[in-house]
């Protein structure tokens, strides 16, 4: 009994840490082969964290909207642009602490904005903002 107690004891102490990563599947095709695009921030990196109890019992979970927004956000986006995120990759992972889990979402983009001939005049002589 007391070796079972301790064996729980150990696991319920440790942390650990899992992750994952799956696709985002996008249906808009986007061609970048010519020069109508600047890229405003690569990598750029959203993230979202929850909260488990044991493991199981969700207390918060992580949320793609709040990841998303943190990306934008990071990525200094503003509205009424012609945005767009290329290489999209969410990752999952949790780390494990005693009796709760952190669940966590990262969303990684480079944002890239597509500019007309006018802006990308502007832009080579540096007066785009």
């Amino acid at each position: 009994m007391k070796l079972l107690l301790l064996a729980v004891l150990v696991i319920a102490v440790a942390g650990c840490a899992s992750t994952g990563a799956f696709p985002h599947a996008s249906t808009t095709q986007v061609s970048l082969t010519q020069s109508n695009y600047l890229v405003v921030k690569s990598n750029a990196i959203g993230t979202s964290r929850g909260l488990k109890l044991l493991g199981l019992l969700p207390l918060a979970s992580p949320r793609y909207t709040t990841a998303m927004s943190s990306l934008y956000n990071n990525a200094s986006v503003k509205e009424g642009r012609a945005y767009a995120l290329a290489n999209v990759i969410q990752e999952r992972s949790s780390t494990f602490l005693l009796f709760f889990t952190v669940p966590k979402l990262t969303v990684r983009a480079d944002v890239i904005e597509f500019l007309d001939e006018n802006e990308k005049v502007m832009w080579r002589k540096g007066n785009m903002k």
